[in-house]
C-alpha cells in the first residue's frame, strides 16, 4: 500500500490530506477535516478509473458545509429532538441546528474538527478529543476513526471511543456515492437493495415518532433492488417531508458487535456495485435531497445538484436517547464504543 500525505491550508489551520493507493493502482483521498473521505478511485467494469464520491475542488470548503460532505458527524450523527436528552435524571441541551431539532452534533460538530492523524500499514488512523461539554454533551470523549484501503477496493472503517462520563454518541460516515462518477449527474438511477423491513417513522420536521413501521407496500420499500429514483416522487408522508428519501432503516440482520450487509447499490451503466457492511442497528438513506448550491465539485466543472449523489450512513437510531425501545446509544465510564462500516467496491 502507497500512502502520501500533503497539507492544504485552511482559515481553520493545517489539514492533512492522505492518499492510499492499491496494487491495482485504485486510490483513496482522506481528510483530518472531520476525518473525512474525499474521493474513492475505482475502476468500472472496463477497467476504467473513476472517483466515486463527491467532494470539492478546494479542501477549505468542507469547512461548515450543509452536506456533512464525507465527514464523521458527531457527538451525535442525526437528530435529537428538541436537542435534548436526560441521563441519570440530568437533563441536557444541544443547539438546534435544523428545525426543532439538533443534527450531527451542532454547527461545531466533529465534521468541523481538524482531527489529529497518524498513518499505518494501510491506512490511516484520525483522533479526537472532545471535552466535557463540547456542544453541550457530557463527558470527555477520546474518539478514533482508523481506515483500511484494500488491494481489492475494500474501504473499512473502525470507530472507537470511551469516555470519563456517561454521554450519548452516535457516529457514521456521510459520504454521497455516485457509482456512475462524482460529476455524472443524478443518482436515480442506480438500484438500491437494503436489508431492512422495517425503517422509522417521522413528523414532517424528520424527527422520530418512536414507531418501526414495515415497509412492505409503500414507496420505502428497498428489500428487492430497484432504481432510487422509482417511487422517490410517490405521495407519501416520509418523501414529501424530506424531498425524497432522507430515512433511517432498521437493519434486519442486526446483531451486537456483528458484522452485517446493510445494502448493495449498484449502477449498470459503468458495472460498479456498491456493498456496505456494518456492525450498526441501522442505515439512513439520504437521496443528497439539498446539494444543490454547495462548493464547486472535486473535478472542478460545475456544482452538485440535487440528487446528484446518495448517502448511505450506517449508524445508531436517531433520537435514540428519547426512545427506550430503540436500541441504546448510551456510553458509560468503562466501556467502548466500537463499531465497523466496510464499503467494499467490484464490478459486473
Amino acid at each position: 500500500m502507497k500512502i502520501t500525505k500533503t497539507v492544504a491550508a485552511s482559515p481553520r489551520g493545517e489539514i492533512a490530506i492522505y492518499t492510499l493507493t492499491n496494487a491495482s493502482g485504485a486510490w483513496v483521498e482522506l481528510s483530518a477535516l472531520g476525518a473525512g473521505i474525499n474521493a474513492i478511485v475505482v475502476p468500472d467494469s472496463a477497467g476504467n478509473l473513476e472517483n466515486v464520491a463527491l467532494g470539492y475542488a478546494n479542501a477549505a470548503h468542507y469547512i461548515s458545509d450543509g452536506p456533512c460532505m464525507g465527514k464523521i458527524p458527531g457527538r451525535y450523527a442525526n437528530r435529537i429532538a428538541g436537542g435534548k436528552f436526560t441521563i441519570d435524571g440530568v437533563d441536557y441541551q444541544l443547539e438546534i441546528n435544523n428545525g426543532p431539532n439538533a443534527l450531527h452534533g451542532g454547527s461545531e460538530g466533529f465534521y468541523n474538527k481538524i482531527w489529529d492523524s497518524e498513518p499505518t500499514e494501510s491506512g490511516v488512523t484520525f483522533t479526537l478529543v472532545s471535552p466535557d461539554g463540547d456542544a453541550g454533551y457530557p463527558g470527555t470523549l477520546t474518539v478514533k476513526a482508523a481506515y483500511t484501503w484494500s488491494d481489492d477496493c475494500q474501504l473499512s472503517l473502525h470507530i472507537t471511543a470511551t469516555t470519563d462520563k456517561t454521554t450519548v454518541l452516535n457516529l457514521t460516515n456521510h459520504t454521497y456515492f455516485n457509482l456512475a462518477g462524482e460529476g455524472s449527474g443524478s443518482v436515480l438511477r442506480h438500484l438500491l437493495r437494503l436489508n431492512c423491513s422495517k425503517y422509522l417513522v417521522t413528523d414532517e420536521n424528520l424527527t422520530p415518532t418512536g414507531e418501526i413501521a414495515p415497509v412492505q407496500g409503500t414507496p420505502m420499500d428497498f428489500t428487492q433492488a430497484k432504481p432510487l429514483g422509482e417511487d422517490i416522487r410517490k405521495p407519501f408522508p416520509a418523501l414529501a417531508f424530506g424531498k425524497g428519501y432522507d430515512n433511517c432503516y432498521a437493519i434486519d440482520a442486526y446483531k451486537k458487535g456483528e458484522l452485517a450487509l446493510a445494502a448493495v447499490l449498484e449502477d449498470a451503466h459503468s458495472g460498479r456495485t456498491l456493498e456496505v457492511l456494518t456492525t450498526q442497528p441501522a442505515v439512513q438513506i439520504y437521496t443528497g435531497n439539498w446539494l444543490s448550491g454547495c462548493p464547486a465539485t472535486k473535478s472542478g466543472n460545475r456544482t452538485y445538484f440535487d440528487y446528484d449523489g446518495v448517502a448511505i450512513e450506517c449508524q445508531g437510531m436517531p433520537d435514540a436517547p428519547n426512545h427506550p425501545h430503540f436500541p441504546s446509544q448510551q456510553l458509560a465510564p468503562g466501556e467502548q464504543y466500537a463499531h465497523t462500516i466496510i464499503f467494499r467496491f467490484s464490478t459486473k
